[in-house]
């Protein structure tokens, strides 16, 4: 071939070699399976007293992070100055291979946009990446969570997202209150996640705690509804929001088998309510049909089926304990109690049922026994959580623009006393209730008396077989 020939051939895209040359053979071989990037977004507002623990637990993870953006925002503490001393190149050796990681603090000061304009903000900067992690700035994980989350991801392509295992650590708080809080909101995770695992690990939320997404889901649930970005700042619960959006892209969102992270608890009765109102409201805001603002109702969506249980259950829970207590006090008014070793049957079955709750999850212990076991911790936590279910619902019908991020965050500074008006509301009932019953005549309280308890033992009899059911119902081995 002369070299005119071999020239015009380099310069038509031709390559200058033969079918059995071997010279590019060898790199080919050794390339290896492709490993898919993931890049690492933290939303941080004030979290200096988590931030360090949060990046050391991904620091440590046998599959790092190919990039970890930290995007703080709104903040007044001293999250920037903690985190920037992790700042630059990571390494860590895991099984003979090296893995590099690089963390990145962003201070993107004043966001209107709160928690939302953070994660979008990281998801600008991970785009050329195959799947976005998403972390809570107060949220750690066991070592091998993001193996396990990409493990599952990459299997299936129908999978958009998954969420891990939530739970709380207990073993750092002290006094009665808040470890008393912290165990109730470990038992009401460990249902919802187990409710979520024997749907076929279908998950109704890809909680933003920690959560891997899949970029290509991530842009078809934008194109699908006309958005800029993944997360909107119009829903009080965003990541219930997109979790729908890419359920309704035609993806799976799971909840892994194996990935646990410990999130950050609520350890006051005014940010819990704060909190759990927030959630709430989000979550009847999704349910309800017709549109409000710029959200949009979806009833029937299958990701809200659990919703509307739960809001069910709820209003049941409300209305057998309001009567209970309305009959008992009544009864006792007029002398016609009569105790029946019956009523004490429910009791019973909600014990064994909150038992079987704790015996389910993996890091269980005393706490969660004494806290199943004893009746008094868990009603006292229902009563709790009928407070915020009240709230949310008088809120979603008032109309009544409100900001329940600002309101959650006032209140995780100790400020607002919202979390009280539960506790008003009925000592006002009760006053009505006992003013109004002793306007009856005898044979008028009598009646309500006679049709009253029956209805009660009707309702309370259907909660019960549900209970049953949910006690022979097999876990098929999950841990949560």
């Amino acid at each position: 071939m002369s070299t005119s020939e071999n020239t015009r051939q380099r310069l038509a895209g031709t390559p200058d070699w033969t079918a059995d040359d071997d010279r590019f053979l060898p790199p080919i071989e050794d390339a290896g399976d492709y490993r898919p990037t993931i890049g690492c977004v933290i939303p941080a507002y004030n979290e200096a007293d988590s931030i360090a623990a949060v990046l050391e637990s991904l620091l440590a993870q046998t599959r790092l992070p190919d990039v970890i953006h930290l995007i703080v925002n709104n903040s007044t503490d001293d999250t920037v100055r903690i985190a920037s001393d992790f700042a630059g190149p990571h390494s860590r050796e895991v099984d003979g291979v090296v893995q590099f990681t690089e963390i990145y603090v962003h201070d993107i000061g004043l966001n209107r946009d709160k928690k939302v304009g953070a994660l979008n903000y990281g998801f600008s900067l991970v785009e050329g990446c195959d799947y976005l992690l998403g972390v809570d700035g107060d949220t750690t994980s066991d070592p091998d969570a993001i193996a396990a989350l990409e493990a599952e991801i990459v299997s299936d392509t129908r999978i958009g997202g998954i969420s891990a295992i939530f739970s709380i650590d207990d073993s750092v708080f002290g006094g009665l209150v808040t470890p008393f809080l912290i165990a109730g909101q470990r038992t009401q995770f460990a249902a919802f996640n187990m409710q979520n695992m024997l749907r076929g690990r279908n998950m109704a939320v890809l909680g933003g705690q920690f959560s891997i997404f899949s970029m290509e889901a991530l842009h078809q649930a934008m194109t699908e509804n006309h958005q800029s970005t993944p997360w909107v700042k119009d829903s009080e619960v965003e990541d219930s929001l997109l979790s729908l959006q890419i359920k309704s892209a035609g993806y799976l969102t799971k909840i892994s088998a194996q990935a646990r992270a410990d999130v950050g608890g609520m350890t006051t009765l005014r940010s819990l309510d704060a909190q759990q109102v927030k959630w709430n409201f989000g979550a009847i805001e999704l349910m309800w049909p017709g549109q409000r603002g710029d959200t949009k109702g979806q009833p029937l969506h299958p990701n809200l089926r659990l919703r509307w249980l739960e809001n069910f259950s709820m209003a049941v829970n409300a209305a057998t304990r309001v009567m209970f207590l309305v009959l008992l006090v009544s009864s006792l008014s007029i002398g016609a109690f009569v105790f029946s070793p019956i009523w004490l049957v429910p009791s019973i079955v909600a014990v064994l049922l909150n038992v079987r709750i704790t015996l389910s999850m993996k890091h269980r212990n005393w706490r969660d026994f004494l806290f199943s076991m004893t009746i008094v911790p868990a009603e006292v936590y229902m009563w709790i959580r009928l407070g915020h279910f009240f709230r949310a619902w008088t809120k979603f019908l008032s109309r009544k623009q409100v900001d329940n991020w600002a309101a959650q965050a006032k209140a995780e500074r100790g400020s607002g006393n919202a979390y009280l008006i539960p506790v008003l509301v009925v000592l006002i009932a009760a006053a009505a209730i006992v003013f109004g019953w002793f306007q009856l005549s005898a044979a008028a309280q009598s009646d309500i008396l006679w049709v009253g308890w029956p209805i009660l033992g009707a309702i309370t009899t259907l909660q019960t077989i549900g209970m049953v059911v949910k006690l022979a119902r097999r876990q098929r081995g999950y841990r949560v």
